[in-house]
């Protein structure tokens, strides 16, 4: 039959299922675009026949009826994200490739592993410890003078072993008071003879306690870019420290809060799985990271020193800087008003593409604003119902008790939640194919649903300048270059279909978007997965890692999502993903993947914190109202002691600690305020401990002030590091203290949290409280608390402590130590 002599309504039916399935050729366009109708308004549609007009409004051109290979299709795609991943990996061993060292004036990776392999060999060095206030700053002083020894004439040396006392408050885990107390800091001064009028400060604790991450200042941020010679940053990082969806701080905080210095944090990112652990030692550093770390840090301070900004650094503070590295070979750095321009010029792109398609009459585009509009709807769809698919899986794994099932077998959350979210987007998209776009051009769907993930990432780009966000950037490559893709293969496309060439020069264009796009996933969760395993008892992990994998698999996915249309079919890839998934889900259920390694070259360790204390709670009178001595365990990832209890039988859900209402953060001695991250707990009973310098905490005066609020001053004595909890009762208000900056900053849940250390040389720790009392209450005004925490010397242990910690299995790393805990009413 010639195609001429059909009736229009065999046409339609033919051409339906020649896109079903794939028997015949498709029409001359010369000859379809004589047999256009009109189309059929609306999203519902469910049944109706739809017939398309060429040129943008469904008409079927030449090769496209054939559709794309589904087998090739996925392999294709599959190897092209493989090849792309291997080059993220080979971009990040270069990172730790060995550099020149050695040479006069140059940054000397072994001589710098000498000091940390000296410094580290000393042993835990805790504030406040022999080992920190003597040992190590005698060390370091010792080697100082050498260097002194061989400095050149024309600079000065100058020592100064400082020992400061101060307060200062802090938001960082729900908001805590600190105050030190003779603490050691050394600083040397190197500077020319004649003197300088500036400075460039490098800053690094050599104590046990660590912390991480984050910069913001336009010149250092250029110095840094200018002068770093392994560049590695990107303000994506900076802007996630800022937001505080990481729990952790930095040192460099107290620079900027209260000396208004600005400055650039460095650190290292990599396998935090060891972070603040046993395997945490300075073999596990390579000496080529330190290398280049030396170098960076070298050729930056040698850059600032002689830098003319440097004078009035102030005139520069203001404003930011987009900043990324590429690959780790350099830094692109510009203003963040440039950036915004970058990112409305391009939004100005995707509204003239988009703005032509929308603004042309309707029977040149037929529906293709409804069409357009009902896609958008079905994407968001797919991938709403996909997150909501891992989110079931990941919550019956929790319930189960086989969460972090992933945490020593990455591939196993991609395996898992990565396979759910494809296999969904790709069904809920198939059936849309088949049941409401079913006799619609596959050429023309895939240019609609380009469009749509073209116009979604354009609404985050404007979102996220708007919000004035940096990171905005990464946006901004999400359109600009499959824009771009997009009109250099438009023609070729529109005669030829969906074939090799069109396939190739497609990959070829978005390059650039999905590799910088794998290489930041690499990031997220090298810093998140080894976070969920010490993230506390409240956080589900498994719900927090299947939403960032969901996230990221609509991001990957979002511009392969018109290969759906273009495909012969796709019922093997579902296949494919689903027995995947399926498999995965009973291997986790079945706990075939567990959790922690104790393999030296790998270990994945659970974190355990182990507290021999002894309470002691006091009524209104000083009265010892009740004593009770024991171990108080605290699991720090959400599988509690479940995998404890068949080593250890006596640790089980028999001897759960309950909260004391009435005290401060129910009544436990906790070392810093994450009580509301790990309200899951053990007490186990055991004797009364004895530390042989046991805490003093008295009440020195209670006077009524001026302004009708009563003043408590205290004195404490004890151990190097002590916690202070106070709760106010009700009709009371803690309106001032001596500590932070004289304004009481409350913990989260309303109780005061003050952290206290000192060195060795500190007196008896005096500070007041007034609390300004509405109405008076027989059971006192406030409840206040001591915590003694002994982290060094022979009272640390005790031989229960130590008895217990040999019990636990060797993929654990149990810190241990001995406190006491004293509550007092006033």
């Amino acid at each position: 039959m010639e195609w001429g002599s059909e009736s229009a309504a065999v046409r339609r039916h033919r051409v339906g299922v020649e896109r079903r399935e794939g028997a015949a050729a498709a029409p001359p366009p010369e000859r379809e675009a004589r047999a256009q109708e009109p189309l059929v308004d609306g999203c519902s549609g469910g049944g109706r026949t739809r017939k398309r007009s060429p040129g943008g409004s469904g008409g079927a051109s030449r090769g496209a009826g054939t559709g794309l290979s589904e087998v090739r299709a996925a392999l294709g795609l599959a190897l092209y994200l493989i090849a792309l991943r291997t080059l993220v990996q080979l971009s990040l061993q270069q990172l730790v490739l060995r550099g020149a060292a050695g040479h006069r004036g140059e940054f000397d990776a072994l001589q710098a592993r000498d000091y940390l392999e000296h410094i580290t060999s000393i042993g835990p060095r805790t504030t406040g410890s022999p080992e920190n206030e003597i040992l190590t700053v005698h060390y370091l002083l010792e080697q100082i003078k050498l260097i002194e020894v061989q400095s050149n004439s024309l600079h000065k040396i100058s020592v100064d072993v400082q020992r400061p006392t101060g307060s200062f408050s802090i938001d960082f885990l729900g908001g805590f008071t600190s105050y030190y107390d003779n603490i050691t800091n050394v600083v040397v001064k190197l500077e020319p003879r004649d003197g300088a009028q500036h400075a460039v400060l490098a800053n690094c604790h050599f104590d046990s306690v660590a912390n991480s991450p984050g910069p913001e200042n336009p010149w250092l941020v250029q110095a840094y870019v200018s002068a770093a010679k392994h560049p590695f940053a990107s303000v994506v990082a900076q802007e996630v420290f800022q937001s505080g969806i990481i729990p952790s701080d930095t040192d460099f905080r107290i620079y900027r809060d209260f000396g208004n210095i600005p400055g650039i944090d460095l650190a290292f990112i990599e396998n935090g799985y060891i972070y603040h652990t046993k395997y945490d030692t300075a073999d596990r550093i390579l000496t080529d990271s330190i290398q280049r770390a030396g170098d960076n840090i070298l050729a930056v301070l040698k850059h600032l020193a002689t830098s003319d900004m440097l004078a009035a650094a102030s005139k520069y503070r203001h404003g930011n800087m987009v900043f990324f590295d590429v690959l780790g070979l350099f830094v692109i750095a510009y203003p963040s008003r440039i950036g915004s321009i970058i990112n409305y010029m391009v939004v100005m792109g995707v509204v003239l593409y988009l703005g032509k398609k929308f603004l042309q009459p309707k029977h040149k585009t037929g529906n293709y604003k409804k069409d357009f509009l009902c896609g958008l709807g079905i994407t968001l769809i797919s991938w709403f119902t996909s997150l909501v698919t891992v989110l079931i899986i990941a919550v019956f794994i929790s319930l189960i008790g086989q969460s972090l099932s992933w945490y020593n077998h990455f591939y196993v959350s991609v395996c898992l939640y990565g396979t759910a979210t494809v296999a969904k987007i790709i069904l809920i998209h198939t059936l849309a194919k088949r049941f409401y776009y079913m006799n619609a051009s596959a050429q023309y769907l895939g240019e609609v649903f380009f469009d749509i993930s073209l116009f979604v990432h354009c609404c985050f780009l404007v979102t996220l300048t708007y919000q004035g966000l940096c990171s905005a950037f990464i946006s901004a490559v999400w359109v600009a270059f499959p824009l771009l893709t997009k009109l250099c293969v438009h023609k070729d496309f529109k005669q030829h279909g969906a074939q090799g060439k069109f396939i190739a020069f497609y990959l070829l264009g978005m390059f650039i978007p999905y590799l910088y796009a794998l290489y930041l996933i690499w990031a997220v969760f090298e810093m998140f997965t080894p976070i969920l395993g010490r993230s506390g008892s409240e956080i589900p992990p498994d719900v927090v890692l299947a939403s960032i994998l969901a996230g990221c698999t609509m991001i990957l996915s979002s511009y392969f999502i018109n290969f759906i249309y273009l495909a012969k079919s796709t019922k093997k890839t579902m296949l494919t993903l689903t027995l995947v998934c399926a498999i995965t889900f009973l291997l986790v259920c079945s706990g075939t993947f567990f959790p922690y390694s104790s393999n030296p070259a790998n270990p994945k360790p659970k974190r355990v914190f182990l507290q021999h204390m002894t309470r002691t709670f006091h009524d209104l009178e000083g009265n010892a109202v009740k004593r009770d001595s024991g171990i108080w365990i605290n699991g720090f990832d959400y599988t509690g002691i479940s995998h404890i209890t068949p080593h250890i039988p006596e640790i089980n859900d028999s001897i759960r600690a309950h909260c004391e209402e009435n005290a401060p953060l129910c009544g436990f001695p906790w070392y810093l305020p994450v009580h509301f991250l790990i309200r899951k707990n053990w007490y186990l009973p055991a004797p009364e401990v004895s530390p042989r310098n046991p805490p003093h905490f008295r009440l020195i005066s209670k006077e009524q002030t001026p302004w009708d609020s009563i003043k408590l001053t205290f004195e404490a004595t004890g151990p190097s590091h002590m916690s202070f909890y106070v709760r106010a009762h009700k009709g009371s208000t803690l309106s001032q203290w001596s500590l932070g900056n004289g304004t009481p900053v409350t913990s989260k849940g309303g109780d005061y949290f003050v952290f206290y250390s000192h060195g060795l040389q500190a007196s008896a720790w005096q500070f007041w409280i007034e609390v300004q009392v509405s109405e008076e209450h027989p059971e006192g005004m406030v409840t206040v608390a001591i915590a003694a925490h002994y982290l060094s010397g022979e009272d640390k242990r005790s031989p229960q402590l130590d008895a217990l910690k040999e019990k636990f299995p060797d993929w654990t790393f149990p810190s241990a130590w001995v406190c006491t805990y004293d509550l007092f009413v006033f």
